[in-house]
């Protein structure tokens, strides 16, 4: 017998699936909600600092926040497969839920993402984010596929939940809707979803359409934005979620809207929340910024009163003094807080 229910847990909502057979009951669960793709804190040595990495992971759950460690935003790609393993094992040992994180394991090397997702999988992880191997461009539909299937098959573990990463801007390669149809017929239970960052709705719109929840089928794969500017949009189209970068400086709003986003007495609160979320979003996203990731590391540096956080790794630069100072003010003639950072 196979039966779902949607619970809270911990500030997220899950969709719970039991299959009982026999005696026994077998628990999955989905991850929803907000998601951070993680900012990596270093040294000035360039090495990851974990202990700040710990503690922003922390703050982040305390405000309702699950942990896309190891995505864009976190520099993954400029970290090697033994500095993300580390830091994954680092997590897990100080105490973080593992149920709360999606890693990104999606590496160009095959062999390399199978252990990053096997350790990932092995620690509890509710699944991992995997862009698809980036480097050679122009790829068929049918390598992509024989990727992940490979991937699949050499992980060999029932509880593997992917989330196919979609981001053309960055990656170029990207994920169709023809391969993930491939993937579902051929992997229904390890391809959970996606994550789409290609910054098109009507793309967005496509999967939502074709693979999301309705009224006549249970949902089978879920879908996140990233960026928050697209999640109302995304709940109101059966999406499940937002996993973007400004979660790291702003969660607590973001998820406030993923909770509110159909409530029924005042139809114009949610798109009032979310035109307050575009707000912020545009002011690290603006080109004046060496990069978002820079901005948002300047922003924790401030609100943390810890220079340190500013440390990005080459080839990104940090903001300059003068930069530093624009994004201060301007933070602050918006009244933005993170409190208990």
């Amino acid at each position: 017998m196979f039966a779902t229910a949607n619970l809270s847990v911990g500030g997220f909502d899950v969709s719970v699936s039991a299959i009982f057979i026999g005696s026994r009951e077998t628990m999955t669960q989905r991850i929803r909600g907000v998601l951070a793709p993680v900012i990596t804190p270093f040294k000035a040595d360039l090495a990851p600092e974990s202990q700040r990495f710990i503690a922003h992971c922390k703050w982040l759950l305390s405000q309702n926040c699950g942990l896309a460690v190891f995505g864009t935003n976190s520099e993954a790609n400029s970290l090697s497969m033994e500095e993300r393993a580390m830091l994954l094992d680092e997590l897990v040992v100080a105490g973080v839920d593992p149920s709360r994180m999606m890693p990104g394991t999606g590496c160009c090397s095959i062999t390399e993402t199978v252990k990053l997702t096997k350790q990932a999988v092995g620690n509890g992880c509710a699944g991992v984010l995997m862009l698809p191997p980036f480097y050679y461009k122009d790829v068929s539909e049918e390598g992509l596929y024989r990727y992940f299937s490979e991937v699949v098959q050499r992980v060999g573990d029932a509880r593997l939940k992917i989330y196919l990463y979609h981001i053309p801007p960055v990656a170029v390669v990207g994920i169709t809707p023809k391969l993930v149809e491939r993937l579902l017929a051929a992997y229904p239970s390890a391809i959970a979803g996606m994550k789409d960052s290609s910054g098109d709705w009507s793309n967005t719109k496509i999967f939502l359409d074709a693979f999301a929840e309705t009224a006549r089928a249970a949902r089978t794969f879920d879908v996140f934005v990233g960026s928050e500017s697209f999640l109302l949009a995304n709940m109101r189209n059966g999406g499940v979620g937002t996993i973007s970068a400004t979660a790291n400086v702003n969660p607590a709003a973001i998820h406030k809207l993923y909770t509110e986003w159909d409530t029924v007495d005042d139809a114009d609160h949610a798109d009032q929340q979310q035109s307050k979320l575009n707000v912020l979003r545009g002011v690290f996203s603006n080109r004046k910024f060496p990069s978002m990731i820079a901005a948002l590391k300047q922003a924790i540096a401030i609100y943390a009163d810890d220079p340190a956080w500013r440390t990005v790794r080459p080839p990104l630069v940090e903001l300059t003094p003068e930069q530093a100072k624009t994004l201060a003010a301007e933070l602050k003639a918006m009244r933005f807080t993170m409190p208990g950072v």
